[in-house]
């Protein structure tokens, strides 16, 4: 099969910038915009005070409270990473979690010193009327027992933990839960498992499907971040399992993976979620679908594309998680609202503004179609054609030129026709760039990476059957229970689920489709999107094909811009 002509194939994973970025991040490493801060001196901390859950296992909190013990509403965190594990101070510097040199930091982050990895900051929910219980999940820090992450048996543990909490003198009997990633997951647990004293949930960017999100996005194995996380893990905690080995045990979506599912229909108490469009590889497209199938009437979606960090603990951010805690705990009316934030690049937001649902009542779906090496047109292609690259060493790309400005809000889909030769399976990565006067323009992304596309998605071509009860035509679902083999010379559709984003393009500016075989960004620590990294695809030929037989487009979500 004879190779097509180089203008039309590209190496995405090798845009230009990575020298000056990499500078950039070396003196980030050495010096993180991190401020911490010393706590109020009247905040009382009782350390590892026991909790006894159903079962008899001792679990143990660090309560943070005045000291005038007057009954307040608690906030609530559960967690792995250590309850104990907080910033200090050495010399005349404070230390704080390794994370925040390893994982760059896109604007400075501060919070005292009494704030673990990724929870709410004691110092200022104190000052605002809560108390706060951070606690060390079965088998992790002091706790004992041996842990089964994102179990039922996790959910049981959070809900005889927020029925203590409603219960302690120190508490008036309403309970919260907030936290960011992990401290996410267990609030969409134990919520659908409806604890009396839970009031509302604040899960600030938590995936919802494990291996959909996570382990296996697309059917291809996450072997950077998982693999990491899971070694920690292993390491610093008792645990009946841990995800790595389970990816390569369970690599179809099976009865353990979707035990590890929460019931979102089953949440009915007030949720604010925050969904990122800057965390696609990780949290993005489980934060929307807590919105969007969770079954709260009282639901609002907190969206920006910041860093995970910096916009946690910012001051609007907070004055957000805030605003909503007292509206729900007052009883506020059941309404549901989104704030949508969009961005022509990653350092300019042209518009926050306030929507009623996701996706937005009046996005025109539209098709851009594959229509010739190297182009998208707005038209269907009158003839047939196609284009080949090898797995590991190109992609294809193409590009349509903006007409007029153009806002483009919400998921994207990818349908395209696949032909494999020198091989029986593919890896499809699928990117969709913007660029201006010939330049790449980045956007944030997962782990603090700065030079991210406007969205990414995955599919294993074995793994492309739908589950036609899920899928919607903006957001095919893999149902991911058996392969179907692709037969030598067979041309099969292929249907990329792409994450969610709002992006403002300017006319003139070009959109750019790029279709891989491996992923498609460096994995270097310095300028590649570390630990991100997914399993080497096996050696091959894939073909696109495009034409009156073959509707391959890109399905995007047009915002009338006024």
């Amino acid at each position: 099969m004879t190779r097509n002509p180089a203008p039309f194939l590209d190496r995405p994973w090798r845009r230009p910038g990575a020298a000056r970025y990499a500078l950039g991040r070396v003196r980030s490493i050495v010096k993180p915009p991190i401020r911490v801060t010393e706590p109020p001196a009247d905040v009382v901390v009782d350390r590892d005070v026991d909790v006894i859950v159903r079962d008899g296992t001792v679990l143990r909190v660090n309560v943070f409270r005045p000291a005038n013990d007057t009954p307040r509403p608690v906030i609530v965190s559960v967690h792995p990473y250590g309850k104990d594990k907080l910033p200090s101070r050495r010399l005349r510097r404070w230390t704080f979690s390794p994370q925040f040199r390893v994982l760059r930091q896109s604007q400075p982050v501060t919070f005292s010193a009494l704030t673990g990895w990724e929870a709410p900051d004691p110092a200022w929910w104190t000052t605002h009327g809560f108390n706060v219980v951070n606690a060390d999940a079965r088998g992790c820090g002091h706790s004992n027992g041996t842990g089964k992450l994102l179990s039922h048996q996790e959910a049981e543990d959070t809900y005889d933990l927020v029925q203590w909490a409603a219960e302690q003198p120190w508490s008036d009997g309403r309970v919260v839960m907030l936290g960011v990633s992990y401290l996410a997951l267990t609030q969409y647990a134990v919520a659908a498992l409806q604890p009396p004293a839970l009031r509302a949930i604040c899960p600030w960017e938590g995936f919802t499907d494990a291996y959909r999100d996570w382990t296996m996005p697309g059917g291809i194995r996450e072997s950077g971040f998982a693999r990491f996380w899971s070694r920690v893990l292993k390491h610093r905690t008792r645990q009946t399992y841990v995800f790595e080995p389970m990816q390569e045990a369970h690599p179809l979506r099976d009865e353990f993976w979707r035990s590890l599912v929460p019931d979102l229909a089953a949440i009915k108490v007030p949720m604010l979620v925050c969904g990122s469009f800057s965390d696609n590889n990780l949290h993005s497209r489980g934060s929307f679908r807590a919105f969007t199938h969770g079954g709260s009437g009282h639901a609002r979606l907190y969206t920006h594309r910041g860093g995970k960090w910096a916009t946690f603990y910012s001051e609007p951010a907070l004055a957000e998680q805030l605003q909503f805690f007292r509206a729900a705990l007052d009883g506020a009316p059941a309404t549901r609202s989104v704030r949508i934030e969009v961005r022509e690049d990653r350092d300019t937001v042209v518009a926050v503004r306030e929507e009623s649902q996701w996706p937005l009542a009046r996005t025109q779906w539209r098709h851009i179609y594959l229509a010739a090496p190297g182009v998208l047109s707005s038209e269907a292609p009158p003839k047939a054609g196609s284009i080949t690259f090898e797995t590991h060493s190109r992609a294809a790309s193409f590009s349509w030129t903006i007409p007029e400005d153009i806002e483009l809000t919400g998921p994207m889909t990818a349908r395209l026709w696949v032909q494999l030769d020198g091989c029986a399976d593919a890896n499809l990565f699928v990117g969709v760039e913007k660029w201006r006067e010939e330049q790449f323009v980045p956007f944030e992304g997962s782990y603090g990476w700065g030079r991210d596309r406007v969205t990414t998605g995955w599919q294993r071509v074995s793994l492309r059957e739908l589950d036609p009860k899920h899928s919607q035509p903006w957001e095919p679902v893999p149902a991911y229970e058996r392969p179907l083999p692709v037969a030598a010379g067979q041309v099969v559709p292929v249907d990329v689920a792409l994450g969610p984003s709002a992006t403002l393009f300017r006319a003139g500016e070009q959109l750019r489709l790029v279709v891989g075989g491996r992923w498609l960004s460096p994995r270097n620590p310095l300028f590649g999107q570390f630990p991100a990294a997914y399993a080497d695809p096996p050696r091959g030929l894939v073909t696109l094909r495009w034409g009156p037989r073959y509707d391959a487009h890109l399905l995007i979500p047009e915002i009338p811009v006024s």
